[in-house]
This record gives C-alpha cells, structure tokens and sequence, in this order.
C-alpha cells in the first residue's frame, strides 16, 4: 500500500465473525438512499492510482476504479473483473493476455479500450512516483494491445504477476483525462469501478454514490460516506457518538480489547489477518546502520511480547517471520536467530563492528493509531544497557511517506496490508533490490530467491526458497518484523454485510454493506 499496506487475510481466508447468529445473511430494505458512514483512521494521499501506494488510497481505488482482475470475498486467485478472461500463454509464465469486456465505459460516456488498458499500466512506470507502485510492475518489459486482447510481456517467468494486476497497480484510467508523464491534480476521478465520487474533503470525508454504468465481478451497493480521522481516538470518539455506522483502522486497541460480542447494539467482525508491521533500518552508506552488525544488535534488544501485551493490549502476535502466519512460505527465522531480548549478545556485536556507544539513530513515525506508544516501548527496548540513544520525531503521514524515501530516517516501523495473499508481497516490495521501503538495501541472495520463487505457478512449491530467503534477511537485518494483527471491524445493528468489508485481500469491499 503499498508505503505502507497494512493489512490481509491469511492465505485460507478463514473468517471469524462474532455477534447476533445469522445477521450476515439479513436482506437489505435499500435505505431510502441514505448513505452509510464508515470511519477510519487510514488517508488519502493520492486520487491519481500512479502516485500511490498506501492501504487509505488503495482502498478507495478498489471502489471507483476497476482493474482486469480482482479477488472474491475470501479468494485467494485472482477472478475477472473488466477482463473476459485472462491467461498465461504458452508454458514460459512470461506472456499473459486478457480479453477485456466490450460493455465498459468511462464517466466521460466514452468505451474503455485495451490501449485504455495499456495506457494506465505505462504510465504507473513512466511516471515512477517515489510513493507509486511501480515496483509491483517490476517483472513487466512490455504491454501491446489487439482488439480488445491485452498482453503483457513479463522479463522473467512471474506466476505471480496476475495477482499484482487485481490491485490496485491494474487500476485502469481515462487516458484522454490522465498525463501521460505527470500525476493528474484535482479531486475528480474518472474510473469504472462499483462507485463515482460526488463529493470530497482532502483528510475529512469522500462521498460515494453506486456507478450505475459498472459492468465487473460484484454488484453495486448503498451510497457511502467515508470519514477519515486523524486518530484512533478520534475514530472511538465518533463511533460512540454515532457519527459513523462502521468503523474500521484503527480503533484503540484497548477498545478492540473491550469488545463485547453479546452487545446488542453492534456487530463485531474479527477475523485472523496477516497485516504486518516491521521496523526497517536505512542501511546506506553514512548511516549509522550501515553495518549489519549493529543493526543485528538492535534486533537482539526488541521485546515484541512487550509490545504485544502493553502497547497494544494483546490485539497483535508478536512475529518473528517476515512472511505471515497463515501466509505459504512462514517460517520463525528471527526466533531462530535473535530467541529473546540480550544486551550482552548486543553490547559484543557492537564492539566488533567498532562503534562507540551509545550509537545515535533518528528514528521517525507516522501519527496514526498508538505510534506514539509504540515509539516509547521501542525506545527503551533500544537504549537498554546504554547502547543505543534514539531521537524520535513524529511526522504527519505524507510527511513521514516522504522522509523515508528521501533517506532521512535510520529507523521507521510501517505497517504493511498485502497486495494479494501470497508470500511474494513480503519479499520484493520489502527487501528486494529497489524496494518500496528504500532501505537501500541490496543482496543478490535475496533478488535471486525471489526470482526463483516467482517461476512456481503451483504456489505451494515456494515454501523452501521463502524460508531461506528469511534467513539471510534475519542475519543481514534491513527490517525486523514486530507484529502480526487481527481484522476488527464494528458496525452498528441495522448494517449489513459489515464481515465483507475487508477480508485482506487487498479489497475494501464497501459495495458489501447494507441497510438491514
């Protein structure tokens, strides 16, 4: 997200749903046209799909735009959305094609192409945003267009490549109202998704009105009004005022911790999720952990139980893989290496790297949700025993987003929300060459068993070239993983469909909820 996708359902998409027996399957009475509110603390920061890659823009851009393919409410392969069809040609895994449907059309009035197609994809490399998602596009050489066909050329065989087109990297846009070379300014949108946009406050609502004209893989659903929040406690605020009639990332976590099922006023979704959060480290040249050693010693001070049970009162697992539970390819390589906080294992690896102490790192956050809780727990993990000394600055979303591309930063936890459910969202966009987290970075190990897992079309074949490549990334130590959370979303009685909504698949399926 995507930056910072923060959040998906394990691989098998189990869902656990609690409340009043059999709501999820109550009709809707339409509602008379009245919108549901659905509050959360996530933010916009582009409406342009190129400049993007953030869970908040992601998943407005799974409402109002619509790509070839997409996910199914707790699937794990990619189905047809303005695709016909699509399918790999020949038995290399790389050319795929799709065959898009003919009944699509812009708001403009004017009939989605495949050049439309080619277009939008083009234009996401071309533009190559610092904050985009144009590592995702990494595996592409080339696209071309026949009639209403698409095809892709991939440079190297990629199974995964599907998935990467039903996110929000396959948003397809008007090419005639989007730069070609630029990001497009202003607070229109125009996309065939589920939803159009009719109204828009940057970093306070969106209203969304059902796209008559959608032609795709769901069906269209109740007018929305999305709220955005500044924080946690604002969301709580609202949600017990009842200014909102859903509401989802992130309540406190001491609210998500109170929750009762019984309450008759509220329906309650939780289900097992594998978001991830992870603290990366800026490993140039010049910072001061450019030695794997000391980032190793920090990795050897972080207490994740800690953080579990105080900061976030139990809502997380501590995680010790950079895949997932539930995700093919987990393993605990990060137990295996670092098994329980040791300033002495800490203080050694230092004196070998020749460092004085306590060595000085600016670490920085994002406002959202307990960060700032969480940055004081990880600060007096870190300054243990004297042998770190942290400066800690908070930052606006955006802000943050941009201080950690330009390099500012020697440590930064974000949170991650899989693109699709599969292991290679953990691996290249986090610790590949180039990485969208821009820790600069690079191990040729680690490239290649990415790309060697990427030529298994049976996903389940992974599961070896995962485990090592979390090896070598728990012994060099760009990131450390910190935690693996829950999916809670709460809706108030008379609203439906709520246990839809997120399923972590990349998809925020708002077209699910409904009047009861």
């Amino acid at each position: 997200m995507r930056s910072v996708r923060m959040r998906i359902i394990a691989a098998v998409a189990v869902l656990a749903a609690v409340g009043v027996g059999g709501w999820q399957l109550l009709p809707s009475d339409g509602g008379d046209g009245k919108a549901i509110v659905v509050g959360t603390t996530d933010s916009v920061t582009s409406l342009d799909p190129a400049g993007s890659y953030d869970s908040g823009s992601w998943a407005l851009y799974s409402n109002v735009y619509q790509s070839l393919l997409t996910f199914a409410p707790g699937g794990v392969q990619p189905v047809p959305d303005a695709a016909k069809s699509c399918a790999f040609q020949g038995g290399g895994l790389t050319t795929y094609a799709c065959e898009l449907r003919d009944d699509l059309k812009f708001p403009s009035g004017r009939k989605v192409t495949a050049k439309d197609v080619k277009y939008s994809i083009d234009r996401i490399k071309k533009i190559n945003s610092e904050v985009g998602p144009a590592p995702l596009l990494s595996t592409l050489k080339s696209v071309d267009t026949e009639g209403d066909t698409v095809t892709f050329h991939l440079a190297f065989a990629d199974a995964t490549f599907p998935f990467k087109l039903a996110t929000g990297v396959g948003s397809i846009v008007d090419s005639t109202k989007y730069p070609e070379n630029k990001l497009r300014t202003g607070d229109s949108v125009d996309g065939t998704g589920p939803y159009t946009i009719s109204g828009y406050t940057k970093d306070q609502r969106i209203d969304l009105k059902p796209n008559a004209d959608y032609k795709g893989a769901f069906k269209t659903g109740e007018p929305v009004e999305l709220k955005y929040y500044k924080d946690s406690a604002q969301l709580e605020s609202a949600w017990k005022a009842k200014d909102v009639s859903v509401a989802t990332r992130q309540l406190p976590p001491k609210m998500l911790a109170s929750l009762n099922a019984s309450d008759p006023d509220q329906r309650v979704t939780e289900a097992e999720s594998s978001e991830t959060r992870n603290l990366y480290f800026n490993t140039r040249a010049g910072s001061p952990l450019h030695d794997a050693r000391v980032r190793r010693a920090a990795a050897w001070l972080i207490n994740r139980e800690q953080l579990a049970t105080t900061v976030y009162d139990g809502t997380v697992d501590p995680l010790y893989s950079l895949i997932p539970t539930g995700i093919t390819g987990h393993a605990t390589s990060f137990f295996d290496a670092y098994p329980k906080p040791d300033v002495d294992k800490a203080k050694a690896l230092l004196q070998a790297a020749g460092v004085s102490t306590p060595v000085t790192i600016t670490y920085g956050y994002g406002k959202r949700g307990v960060a700032e809780q969480e940055a004081a727990a990880l600060k007096a993990q870190l300054e243990t025993g004297g042998l770190f000394k942290l400066d800690v600055k908070a930052f606006e979303w955006t802000d943050f987003q941009k201080q950690w591309v330009a390099g500012k930063l020697d440590a930064y936890p974000v949170g991650w929300v899989a693109d699709y459910p599969d292991a290679d969202t953990f691996a290249a966009p986090l610790v590949g060459t180039d990485s969208t987290m821009n820790t600069g970075y690079s191990s040729k190990a680690v490239d290649k068993l990415i790309r060697d897992s990427q030529q298994y079309a049976d996903r389940s074949r992974v599961s070896d070239d995962f485990r090592r490549l979390q090896d070598d990334v728990a012994q060099d130590a760009p990131v450390i993983p910190l935690w693996q959370r829950k999916e809670y979303v709460v809706a108030t009685e008379d609203v439906g469909g709520s246990q839809y909504l997120a399923d972590g698949n990349g998809v925020f399926r708002l077209w699910s909820l409904n009047w009861i």
